[in-house]
């Protein structure tokens, strides 16, 4: 298999988790979560988003959470951005990198954000110059990578041809967004075979989610393809707001313990990354469904003493 050594992850909690939960979660708990996720080693963290408080307000306090986390760690954090005005609050707030989004389907991109896939790929060209001008890294994101939840399935070559445009934009990369969980290892090999030969040499990272139970299926998928770019949220929180019965993402802590036990390193501390999903879950004030937190590594012993012998 042709499985990489290391991983890069994405936590996307703070961002993707957060902005699907009813209640607002304080901007000092947000702030300590972020800190304790580059204190755990995640490399990058999607830590907000500059999009319309009307639309998201969950992540109307972006630019102060950008200004109470602690930037001196190595830890990449991205912000999403929608638009030119998005990637203008961005730039004041001093990102390390720029997110953009665009649906694979027009009927999605619609309902997600008025705009047609054209429009919202035209507009990209006003978010790289604002970037280019604040020397900020910007990537692509592509939602409903592998299915529509409205149009069904959705053509790997059309994931190829955005990530083409992607990388005439100067992207750094581009993540393949299974925004509600129609993923499988054959499309997964599809799309990532679609955009190589369409945009070789941009960067690629993979997002899944669990809706119908095969996200971290689908991670092995890509790890046997090559690619070493995960996004995931902490507890395995958060889904599409705008995708009908869209459930959670795959959880960081399952996905890093999946990792380094097939020997593939990275640089996660994952018990503390597991304290961190505890702390989560009492914040959102409900169960997450994530497993690694609940149970531990495997080779967490339980003492004799700690099980009732059976009787008879």
């Amino acid at each position: 298999m042709n499985h990489p050594l290391h991983a890069q992850i994405t936590e996307v909690g703070t961002r993707d988790g957060f902005q699907a939960e009813r209640a607002f979660i304080p901007t000092g708990q947000k702030i300590e979560f972020i800190d304790r996720l580059a204190d755990a080693g995640v490399p990058r963290i999607e830590a907000t988003s500059f999009v319309s408080p009307r639309a998201v307000p969950q992540l109307a306090d972006a630019a102060e959470v950008m200004a109470g986390v602690d930037r001196t760690r190595a830890t990449v954090l991205a912000a999403l951005v929608p638009n030119k005005r998005g990637a203008l609050r961005a730039a004041e707030a001093a990102v390390d990198e720029m997110v953009v989004f665009v649906s694979a389907s027009e009927s999605h991109n619609r309902k997600n954000v008025n705009r047609t896939v054209e429009e919202s790929l035209a507009g990209f060209e006003d978010v790289a110059r604002v970037a280019g001008d604040a020397e900020i890294a910007v990537s692509g994101a592509i939602s409903v990578s592998f299915g529509c939840p409205f149009e069904g399935e959705v053509a790997p070559e059309r994931v190829g041809q955005i990530a083409r445009r992607f990388q005439q934009l100067g992207f750094a990369g581009a993540s393949l967004g299974d925004t509600t969980g129609m993923a499988t290892p054959p499309l997964v090999a599809a799309a990532v075979a679609a955009v190589r030969e369409a945009a070789p040499g941009l960067g690629l990272g993979l997002h899944f989610h669990n809706t119908r139970g095969i996200g971290l299926a689908n991670v092995m998928a890509g790890l046997g393809l090559g690619v070493d770019r995960y996004e995931s949220s902490f507890g395995g929180i958060g889904g599409c707001p705008f995708a009908p019965k869209a459930t959670g993402n795959i959880c960081t802590e399952d996905l890093v313990y999946l990792l380094e036990e097939m020997g593939i390193d990275t640089g996660i501390n994952l018990r503390k990354l597991s304290a961190i999903a505890c702390d989560v879950e009492t914040a959102v004030g409900h169960e997450l469904p994530g497993q690694i937190m609940k149970a531990g590594p495997r080779l967490d012993l339980h003492p004799m003493g700690s099980v009732r012998v059976a009787e008879g």
